[in-house]
Order: C-alpha cells, then sequence, then structure tokens
C-alpha cells in the first residue's frame, strides 16, 4: 500500500503515518497478550482502568492487548490483529473501512468499552432494532468485564425503560431511535421527564449511511389534529385523470402540475367555475393537489405496500418497512384514500431535526462501514472526519465481473432470469439485489416459472429476515432482496451452522447479481461485499440497461449510440466508460445537493441550538418566574402573597416554554413555506439562500420576541392555584399524543430500475 501513500493523503485517508503507527502498536500488543494473559479478570480489568486515568490511554499497545484477552474470555472471539488496528483507528476519532466478514460487531464493541473505561458515555449507532438489541446482549459480557453497564434502545420501550437505557455506560440503538428521543425531550416542562442524558461519543455503524446518504433526512415530531384528507369523490375523479392530458409531471418525479384541461375536467366533475376561486384555493385545490400526488407520483409496492389495512411506507436505502413513519402534510391521508383504507389523524410540525444536526450534538463523532472511500470528501467536508482503510484478514479471493450492458431493460431483464437458472443449474447459491418491492417480486415470479424455489427478502416479510439471511449462502439457494441484504448482514458459505461450507466454496462461493447500478457506488459495493467474506469465493456481477434510472439521470441531454448484438447486450468498453461516467455524474450531484440543502438547514441548526439553551435555562433555572415577574410584577405580588413559590416557579416555566415552544414550531412552518418559494427570488436577481438566511434571522428575533410577550399576557390573564397554571382551560393545551416520521428528499431512495425515474425521492 506504500505506493498509495500520496493518494490518501491527498484525499483525507489516513494511510500513511497514522496508519504505519497503528500497525506498530497492534504488533507490540501481539507479543504482550501472552503475559498479560495470566492475570486474572479482577487484576485484568483493573490494570486496563489504570491505562484509562485521566480519560487518556497511557499506553494503547497493552490496553488493546488486555481488550482482545477479554474478548476471549468472555465471548470466546480472538481478535485478529486488523481488527485491534481498527479498535486503535476509532478511538482515535477515525472512520474506518472494514469489508463484510471482518468482524465490525467486535470492533465496535472493543471501542465503544475503551471510550467507556477513559469516562466517555458512548451511543452505537446502529442500522436497526434488531442489531441494536441483538449487538447490545452478545457484546455485553465484554462490556461487562470491565465494569460497564450497556444496553439498547428500541422501538416500542416505554419512557421509564428509555430513561434506564440511556444511564448506561453504552448505549446501543438505531439513529433514528435517539433523535426521535431527543426531540421529544424538547417538548418537557419538568427536568426528570427527559429520557436522553446525553453522550460524549457517537460510534456509527454504516457510518456512509447515516453521516452521508440519510444526513439530511429530518425527523419530525408533530402533534396530533385533525387530518384534511381529500374527500372520496376528489380521489376517484383524480383516479380518471390521465397524465400529459390532464396533468403533467417533471423529469425527477418529483412534482405533478395540473393542465388546464386537468383544471377543466375536475371543474366539471365537481360543479364548480374554478378551481382558483378564493373560496376553493384553499381547500378544493389543495385537497386536488394531494389525492394527485398520491395518484401519480407514489407507487404501491415502490413507496408503500398495504399491511394489515394500513399503509405502510418503505426506507427505500434499505428495503425495510418504516415503523412508526408517515409522510407530512396530508400526503399520508391522501394516499390512504387513494387505497380505499380508513383515513387518520394529520399532526402540527412540533419540532424536526436532520441526522446531520443530530450528529453535530456529539463531542466525538466516529464510525465503521464496508464503504467508507467513496464518501471521503463528505465525510471530509461536513464533519471533519478522516477515513482509515483496513485491510482484510485474508486476501479478497471475489471476483468482480464486469457489468453486462443491455439496450432496453427487457433485454436485461431477460438476461438476468436466464444467468440466475444458469448458475442455480450448478447449485451455487445465489443472491439477487433488486430496487424495490415490485421487482423482486416480479423477478421471483419468473423465476418461479422455471421451477426454481426462491427465497424473497423485501419489506412485506421482513420478520423472517434472519433466518431467510442465514441460509441464503446454502447449496442451491437463490434470494432475492430489496437493499435489506444490502447493509448489516453476513451470509456464510453453506448455511446458518455452515455445513455444506467446503461443497459450497467448491462451487465458487456466493454469486451476487445486481438488477441495476445505484447512484453511488456505494451502494453497489455494499451488495457486492455480501460474497467474498473472510477469503471465501464468490462472484458479483451487475446488469445494467440503458433505460436504467442511474443512466438516465446521469447522461441526461446525451447521445449515445450503440449497436447491440441480437440478445440486445452492448459488448462496448466505450459503453463501458459511459456508464461509469453516468455514475459518476449521479455520485456529484448527490453531493452538490447535501451542499446545497445543509445551507439551508445549518442556519435552523444553529437557531435550534439557541432554543435548547434557552429551554435548558428555563427548565433549570428560577428565569422563566423571575423575567414574569419583572415585566409584570402586580400580578406577581398578587400570587406570590398566597400560591408556593415552587408551584409558581413551575406555572411560569410552563406558560414560558408553551409559548417558545408554540414559536419554534410556527418558525419551522413559515421557514419551510420560505424554502418552497424561494426560487423566485432568483427571479428578482437576489441569491436565494442569501434572501432565506435573511428571512430567517429576521423572523427568529421576532419569535424570541413574541414568545416573553405572549408568556406575560398568558401569565397575566390564566388561572393560576394552587395547582399550577391552568393552560388548558386557556385554550393552550399541549397536544395530547404526539408521533414521528422521516421526511427524505434523497435522490438515493429513486426507484434505480424503474423507467419511471425518481419517484422514491418525494417522501418517505
Amino acid at each position: 500500500m506504500a505506493a498509495f501513500d500520496w493518494f490518501w493523503k491527498a484525499m483525507g485517508g489516513k494511510q500513511g503515518r497514522n496508519q504505519k503507527r497503528s500497525l506498530a502498536i497492534v504488533d507490540q500488543s501481539e507479543a504482550r497478550r501472552e503475559e498479560l494473559s495470566n492475570l486474572e479478570d479482577a487484576a485484568l480489568s483493573a490494570r486496563a482502568r489504570k491505562l484509562c486515568d485521566g480519560g487518556n490511554l497511557s499506553d494503547p499497545a497493552e490496553f488493546l492487548a488486555i481488550l482482545a484477552i477479554a474478548a476471549e474470555r468472555t465471548l470466546g472471539l480472538s481478535p485478529f490483529p486488523v481488527q485491534s488496528q481498527a479498535v486503535l483507528r476509532l478511538l482515535e476519532g477515525d472512520v474506518i473501512q472494514m469489508a463484510t466478514g471482518e468482524g465490525k460487531t467486535l470492533v465496535g464493541a472493543m471501542a465503544s468499552t475503551g471510550f467507556g473505561m477513559m469516562g466517555k458515555r458512548v451511543h452505537t449507532i446502529t442500522v436497526n432494532d434488531y442489531l441494536a438489541a441483538r449487538d447490545a446482549a452478545w457484546m455485553g459480557p465484554l462490556v461487562s468485564f470491565f465494569g460497564l453497564s450497556v444496553a439498547a434502545v428500541v422501538e416500542g420501550m416505554t419512557p421509564d425503560e428509555r430513561r434506564q437505557a440511556y444511564r448506561s455506560d453504552i448505549v446501543y440503538a438505531p439513529v433514528n431511535e435517539i433523535g426521535f428521543d431527543v426531540l421529544r425531550d424538547q417538548l418537557i416542562t419538568s427536568r426528570e421527564d427527559a429520557v436522553q442524558h446525553g453522550a460524549d461519543v457517537a460510534l456509527v455503524d454504516e457510518a456512509d449511511s447515516v453521516l452521508v446518504d440519510e444526513a439530511l433526512v429530518p425527523l419530525v415530531l408533530a402533534g396530533n389534529e385533525p387530518g384534511a384528507a381529500p374527500s372520496g369523490r376528489i380521489t376517484e375523479i383524480v383516479r380518471r385523470l390521465k397524465e400529459k392530458t390532464h396533468y403533467t409531471v417533471d423529469d425527477e418525479r418529483r412534482n405533478v402540475f395540473l393542465t388546464d384541461e386537468g383544471a377543466h375536467e375536475l371543474e366539471r366533475a365537481l360543479g364548480i367555475n374554478s378551481l382558483y376561486d378564493d373560496q376553493h384555493v384553499g381547500t378544493t385545490l389543495v385537497q386536488v393537489n394531494l389525492a394527485l400526488h398520491a395518484q401519480a407520483l407514489l407507487i404501491k409496492d415502490v413507496h408503500y405496500i398495504v399491511r394489515d389495512g394500513k399503509v405502510a411506507l418503505i426506507d427505500a436505502s434499505k428495503g425495510r418497512v418504516a415503523d412508526l413513519q408517515r409522510w407530512p402534510d396530508g400526503v399520508q391521508a391522501a394516499v390512504e384514500a387513494k387505497e380505499g383504507l380508513a383515513v387518520t389523524e394529520g399532526g402540527r410540525i412540533l419540532d424536526t431535526i436532520t441526522l446531520q444536526a443530530l450528529m453535530g450534538r456529539y463531542p466525538e463523532v466516529c464510525g465503521m462501514t464496508g464503504t467508507a472511500v467513496e464518501a471521503t470528501d463528505q465525510l471530509r467536508s461536513f464533519y471533519d472526519l478522516r477515513v482509515s482503510v483496513i485491510e482484510r484478514n485474508k486476501p479478497l479471493r471475489r471476483f468482480d465481473e464486469a457489468d453486462r450492458i443491455y439496450a432496453t431493460m427487457a433485454e436485461k431483464n431477460a438476461a438476468i432470469v436466464d444467468e440466475i437458472l444458469r448458475i442455480h443449474s450448478t447449485g451455487q447459491p445465489v443472491l439477487v439485489g433488486t430496487q424495490d418491492v415490485a421487482e423482486s417480486e416480479e423477478l421471483a415470479a419468473a423465476l418461479r416459472e422455471h421451477d426454481v424455489e426462491v427465497n424473497v427478502l423485501n419489506a412485506k416479510n421482513d420478520a423472517e429476515e434472519a433466518q431467510i439471511i442465514a441460509e441464503a449462502g446454502d447449496i442451491g439457494r437463490v434470494t432475492v432482496s430489496t437493499q435489506m441484504a444490502g447493509r448489516g448482514t453476513d451470509i456464510k458459505l453453506g448455511g446458518a451452522d455452515e455445513s455444506d461450507h467446503d461443497a459450497v466454496v467448491q462451487l465458487g462461493g456466493l454469486a451476487v447479481i445486481g438488477t441495476a447500478r445505484h447512484r453511488t457506488a456505494r451502494l453497489d459495493n455494499q451488495l457486492r461485499g455480501r460474497a467474498g467474506r473472510q477469503g471465501d469465493p464468490g462472484l458479483s456481477l451487475f446488469f445494467v440497461s440503458l433505460e436504467d434510472d442511474m443512466i438516465a439521470v446521469g447522461g441526461a441531454g446525451e447521445d449515445v449510440t450503440a449497436r447491440p448484438e441480437a440478445d440486445g447486450r452492448i459488448d462496448s468498453k466505450r459503453i463501458q466508460d459511459w456508464v461509469e461516467h453516468c455514475q459518476r455524474v449521479t455520485e456529484g450531484q448527490l453531493l452538490e445537493i447535501h451542499s446545497q440543502t445543509w445551507k439551508y438547514n445549518k442556519l435552523l441548526a444553529d437557531q435550534r441550538d439557541i432554543i435548547d439553551e434557552r429551554r435548558s435555562q428555563l427548565l433549570d433555572t428560577p428565569t422563566a418566574w423571575n423575567e414574569l415577574a419583572e415585566r409584570s410584577p402586580e400580578r406577581a405580588q398578587e400570587l406570590a402573597g398566597s400560591i408556593d413559590a415552587a408551584v409558581l416557579e413551575q406555572a411560569a416555566r410552563e406558560i414560558m416554554l408553551y409559548h417558545l415552544d408554540f414559536g419554534w414550531s410556527e418558525h419551522l412552518a413559515l421557514m419551510d413555506d420560505v424554502r418552497e418559494s424561494i426560487h423566485l427570488r432568483a427571479i428578482a436577481r437576489e441569491t436565494p439562500i442569501d434572501e432565506y438566511h435573511r428571512i430567517a434571522v429576521r423572523e427568529f428575533k421576532n419569535l424570541a420576541n413574541e414568545a416573553v410577550a405572549e408568556a406575560v399576557d398568558t401569565f397575566n390573564t390564566v388561572l393560576i392555584d394552587a395547582e399550577g397554571a391552568h393552560l388548558d382551560d386557556h385554550g393552550l393545551a399541549r397536544p395530547s399524543a404526539t408521533w414521528t416520521y422521516m421526511v427524505s428528499d434523497n435522490p438515493l431512495s429513486g426507484s434505480g430500475n424503474s423507467v419511471i425515474k425518481g419517484i422514491g425521492s418525494i417522501f418517505r
């Protein structure tokens, strides 16, 4: 690797001097394992604690040796030298790249334990609930060996259970659960109601997914209020409208627009003069647009499924059902109406935070993934993180075949079926990575017509995930999966017990087939990484058609001619290079979108920090009472004569917090509206981002002043007695129920193998 040191230095990766130092420390730790292995458990733990006095490692080599011995004693796992190297790089704050099957779970647990021993509270952020619970239980004995506590936070836990879990030294949890708990804590009116306790370190598994792919996904907390769903009549009329005649959709299929003919058709069917009259603009037209959005842009089995009579959103980047998530702004109700289901409540957005802003709350961030190098620019630009590449414990034996390119999608799909049948006839196990639920089911049906037994893994049967993945590497298995099998999974050859491991090795290992290239090579490489673990053989092969989403977006406007063979295949180095070019273009688009979007989000994130600080001041000090008493001394004096001081202090706190929270919610709604129309500023020769910032700063100042003024007004008029402030009776009730959802404008969510381009990027 020495020849490439200049490359890693230029890219911000630590593949040079620091890696050489790390390797030297690892060599020393390996040499010291034998002498330290004679120590009793208590002596070993005490020695490790002494090395961590003062929050720094005095002897990293000895510490790594002790961690390795403890892992062997508690888990029966003896870390490879490359795993110890990865632990060291994590402890020094890097994002590490480790290939699939190289033992990232143990590495993360060892590093988390190291941070914990240095007196730091750690949040180990996983891909999903299953992995959080599994890893906390699996790695728990190692953590406990050193006297540290460990717990998992997963969906469905009560506030008390969460509160207790967050008190642990090391907490395993999905990022959305942590984020939603942060948001819910922004509504408390008494400090003891908080469930979060903060943390010093975020150790992020699948770091490129959390920190880059989903970085700008807002986590949203909403309060219940009646929803405005389209009426059944409007839904039925919209269902009959025809694209290009009654409505048009933009190239990215993110927005839908009524044509004049479509508007006239709706007006005729509804018996009204104009959709655009004052009496209809805020009601009927809104419902029409929602129904049209649901009908034209959100596709069943691509963006959502219907399960148990309810609409369940699909997290396109993971292929899983996005539990407890909803679309905002009436879209959820519109889709429910479209599917003929019971329409649920809408909600007022109370608070929101992006994953990138959430990560910014941690003093230290590090992470691990199988595909970090491709995200080096983003990790450095947005988090000031560096990448360390950890070599494999055994050389890679997987063969990555060149893409097979076809002129049309139909020809490509036929070739995919033929290739699966050919490989399956040898007994070699096959994992096929598809882009969405609909495609996975169509491909499985095509294979079953050839009498092939297929295991399908998608959002509809995610409960069977562990069992399907466990057997996917066995002889003769054909597994068709969405992106669910792309991250956080480890497919062992020969089945769960690896009883047929050697036989599968003789057949060539696991064959991985991708039905289309993703918009970033990282997702392709995540799928490839399912094969070739720990020195096993394997094969990866991607099929591409010139009609694929990634090609259409990355090659937009380019006229590329090619001469296909009789079966539609294009065997041309020039076209191979062009496909690579298209992917680089889409990756560049993603980076630009991330950069531009963060410019808008960053100011709101800074303003949220100010709100957080103000809330903490109101919660933890008598500030609320002091400020209200200063502004309304007569009312304060009147109340102080008859009511306990602690009750008055809490009443003032609840009044001030109500108006601060309401003002922040209004501010978020206003800035969302501003951002929707900010592009119009360019017409007036104004810079949209500058104008957005100007409005945001002005309105935020108004928020602060108005929140205090309204709090004083409420203080003067609301009933305050021995039971506190009766805000509910004054029409100032907090929401009786809240729910959470994630919204995404993430182009990665596009349906890559669909002729319909990019529709997954609207909401999630």
